[in-house]
């Protein structure tokens, strides 16, 4: 997931400063629909499901197609619309591209008539825990189990990642497709790290000692997206997840409040706080979003910035031609019960289908079109990152640097890879994690309020 002028994230993304808006709109949302529910058919015309339609696509409805301009920008979702116009010529295309999901889309799902495919990332993004307790999300079931267009004997389900399917799942039913095969950690220059000699650090030990290097010579050595914590919160949650190994991801996911309490938690938190109690950060960084502070990193004012691996394509045009954009997996603390090579990876950059849409099998159809090697390869090449389609991207497309040295660290991580759930599914949470984690990087808080304040969060979200 990806956000800003080119996260999310998308995350993205959903990036969180908007995450105060957010939990503000989601009650009036939640109010507004508690119909939930909604034909599966909508302003188009119903039509038998047939081997060649298996959805039931009404080949003359319009479809409107609503995508978050982040990192990945949105030309892809123009080369997918011209996907499904091949096929469904009589078909008007509607595409609408914008950084702000809740401000445009939030009045329309309350006024029961939202579009038929949204890209619901970015900071601004419709939480999709909210909008599932609203019963705003199409069940994305007929989707995966239809045939996959490339090989119509194999369904959809069969030709996605691992993992896929329960990220995008409540209650057991896929809900949205998270279509980027994303990964997260530490970025720097390639270009600066050879000029001035330096080594990427495998420890956090080495590190930090690094970081003192680096500010001797004249750089900052970290910067992070202060105004969206989602970013920084992705570093701390990493490294609590390597500390505690998966069994401390599941029970963070479950809300066990006994997790804050932990040596692992307060590992990951201390280490982080380093960065602040030793003065490493950008000066201004806590108050930058995530383009000011990536840009200020592209300008070699700072060594390192946390980011997913839409950032290279986010900052396509502000990054010098010789950069070399370089992945580094966040380096590994004393007793991490995962390897050091351990990344979070998964599904991001959920695509979803209003149940009220006036075209939710259109909508459908759309996604299947982009779960295609020819969808895939649109999105490579446009967006500079990889999808959800196992073996999706062909010879015939040229990685960038960045994306290159992210797919290379996935390949060495190799199934050892993790990624939380609670972003998706407890988003009051976490944007209490994000709001205490601002606070931190402030150097407003110690770590041991932070602790304090992620097991009320948890404490607090348990009861809802």
């Amino acid at each position: 997931m990806s956000t800003g002028a080119g996260y999310n994230r998308r995350e993205l993304l959903r990036r969180a400063a908007g995450l105060t808006a957010l939990a503000v709109t989601g009650g009036p949302l939640l109010a507004a629909c508690a119909g939930g529910g909604g034909g599966t058919t909508g302003g188009a015309t119903a039509v038998a499901s047939s081997a060649t339609n298996p959805l039931g696509v009404d080949g003359s409805a319009p479809l409107e197609v609503v995508i978050f301009k982040g990192g990945f920008g949105d030309d892809y979702a123009k080369a997918f619309e011209g996907l499904y116009a091949k096929t469904y010529s009589a078909a008007k295309i509607t595409h609408t591209p914008t950084q702000d999901i809740t401000g445009l889309l939030q009045p329309r799902f309350n006024g029961g008539s939202p579009p038929d495919v949204v890209d619901d990332s970015g900071a601004k993004q419709i939480k999709l825990d909210v909008l599932h307790k609203a019963g705003q999300l199409a069940d994305l079931t007929a989707l995966l189990d239809a045939p996959y267009l490339d090989d119509p004997s194999r369904k959809v389900r069969d030709v996605l990642q691992p993992g896929t399917v329960e990220h995008g799942s409540f209650d057991g039913k896929m809900y949205s497709l998270n279509y980027v095969y994303s990964v997260s950690g530490l970025w720097y220059s390639g270009k600066l790290f050879k000029e001035k000699g330096w080594t990427a650090p495998k420890t956090w030990a080495e590190f930090i000692t690094l970081c003192g290097t680096i500010k001797a010579a004249g750089v900052a050595p970290f910067c992070h997206q202060g105004k969206y914590p989602y970013y920084i919160n992705v570093a701390i949650m990493d490294l609590l997840a390597r500390q505690g190994g998966r069994e401390i991801i599941t029970r963070v996911d479950q809300l066990d409040t006994t997790v804050w309490d932990g040596p692992e938690a307060k590992a990951a938190i201390s280490a982080i706080y380093q960065l602040v109690d030793q003065d490493y950060l950008l000066p201004g960084t806590n108050g930058m979003t995530h383009t000011e502070a990536q840009t200020a990193w592209n300008q070699y004012k700072a060594a390192f910035v946390p980011c997913g691996s839409w950032l290279e394509n986010e900052q396509l045009k502000l990054t010098p031609d010789d950069f070399e954009m370089t992945f580094l997996p966040m380096p590994s603390l004393p007793g991490d019960k995962l390897p050091p090579t351990s990344l979070r990876a998964g599904a991001d950059e959920p695509f979803i289908v209003p149940a009220k849409a006036k075209n939710v099998a259109g909508g459908m159809e759309f996604l299947r079109m982009m779960l295609t090697k020819a969808g895939a390869g649109q999105f490579a090449q446009q967006a500079n990152a990889v999808t959800v389609l196992k073996d999706g991207i062909g010879p015939e497309v040229k990685l960038r640097p960045g994306t290159k040295s992210a797919v290379a660290a996935l390949g060495a991580a190799g199934t050892e890879v993790f990624n939380y759930d609670y972003p998706n599914t407890q988003s009051a949470f976490d944007i209490e994690l994000g709001n205490a984690s601002t606070e931190l990087m402030a150097n407003r808080i110690k770590p041991e309020e932070w602790l304090k304040r992620a097991k009320a969060a948890a404490e607090k979200a348990k009861k809802a």
